[in-house]
């Protein structure tokens, strides 16, 4: 009789993780910031206002939450539902401050080109997580003979309250239901995947996403963004200083404070043909959306952006020696460039307001007080 409350106490931990697994539901019970009137920008977004609206794109993620201390994930980010191996996309990286720890970035500047998909995880995760997608890629018919591939894992440290990061708690197999759940459609945000752990402007941050519509005068073109936020600064919202305003934080650790410390990684797709040169171009406008919101990039900030194109016309098949592929001109830009500062904007504030509470043994995280936030944004008038 004495091991049935610890036989007991196992079940319970089982299922559990099973059940955080498969990721929170009461993540997408808070509203999203268009819901609310917040609606930064001109253009419209698109049917699902994420970054699957840019077709072909699958978002998979696995939210881990074990015991009372681990609080991770990983979030995958999937350009088309081929073999990105052999069907590679043209790809691009901006670094607003580069303290962080982003595998494979060397090659994708090198080449301009992803051939992998994207993972978002927390710091001590990264190494973990890329061996688990090489493991997961050289696994899958037609790789039998490949011997060299560059998996791209970026990360967030979410070890400062919530995540007993040091254990390095991610597995292979979270990768691996992760990249097996890729879907398009509607994306889970807040905490869920590699935005289980994370803190942005003193409040519980995690996964957002956003999309908008950009037209020319002969062709229209989607762009999208996905963020993992887990950083400082003073909050603004529609310009409105709400951090200020609100005059407190709601991380309530047990010992120490986060400060300064953390980051965003931001994933910018576009169905546009563009090369990895106009790529980076637009990578680089993704950090005018992530001022908007108060962020000033600081000293310990991991503030990374990656681009990339799903139209098939600029693809480059590895098993091909020439590629003759035709983009658009440098002044048909503009469009994307406004498309991806709104959709970045918006994709944080989604990955504030969407994030529920989350405690651990390292303390608690509170959500983002809506009630109080609106009340400041029409005391400016900011709301549509």
């Amino acid at each position: 009789m004495a091991r049935r409350p610890c036989f007991l106490y196992r079940l319970l931990m089982i299922a559990a993780a099973v059940t955080a697994l498969a990721g929170p539901t009461d993540a997408q019970q808070r509203p999203r910031a268009r819901n609310l009137g917040i609606t930064p920008g001109v253009l419209r977004p698109g049917l699902h206002n994420a970054i699957t609206d840019v077709g072909g794109v699958r978002v998979g993620q696995t939210t881990v939450i074990r015991g009372d201390s681990v609080r991770t994930g990983v979030t995958a980010v999937l350009p088309h539902s081929g073999n990105l191996y052999f069907d590679r996309v043209p790809a691009a990286i901006h670094v607003g401050n580069g303290f962080g720890k982003l595998i494979g970035v060397t090659q994708l500047a090198e080449l301009g080109e992803l051939e992998t998909p994207i993972l978002l995880t927390c710091t001590l995760c990264v190494w973990k997580a890329a061996d688990a997608l090489a493991a997961y890629l050289l696994e899958l018919p037609g790789m039998e003979t490949v011997r060299s591939i560059n998996p791209v894992v970026g990360e967030t440290n979410d070890g400062y309250v919530l995540n007993a990061i040091r254990a390095r708690p991610l597995l292979a197999e979270d990768v691996r239901q992760a990249l097996s759940r890729a879907a398009p459609g509607v994306v889970a945000e807040g905490s869920v995947g590699a935005g289980t752990g994370t803190v942005a402007f003193g409040w519980k941050g995690g996964i957002g996403t956003s999309s908008r519509l950009t037209a020319a005068p002969d062709s229209a073109w989607t762009v999208g963004v996905l963020v993992q936020s887990n950083f400082g600064g003073e909050l603004q919202i529609l310009g409105v200083p709400v951090g200020r305003a609100l005059g407190r934080g709601g991380v309530k650790p047990r010992t120490g404070s986060q400060g300064e410390r953390g980051s965003i990684m931001i994933v910018v797709a576009t169905d546009a043909p563009l090369s990895d040169r106009n790529l980076r171009r637009l990578a680089s406008r993704a950090m005018l959306g992530l001022g908007k919101t108060g962020s000033a990039a600081s000293n310990g900030s991991g503030d990374y952006v990656i681009a990339f194109s799903t139209n098939p016309t600029v693809r480059r098949d590895a098993r091909q020696t020439r590629h003759v592929i035709t983009e658009l001109a440098n002044e048909e830009m503009s469009g994307l460039f406004q498309a991806t500062v709104e959709a970045t904007e918006e994709a944080i504030y989604n990955s504030l307001f969407a994030a529920s509470e989350v405690s651990s043994r390292g303390g608690t995280v509170e959500a983002l007080p809506v009630d109080e936030v609106l009340r400041i944004l029409r005391g400016h008038r900011a709301l549509r």
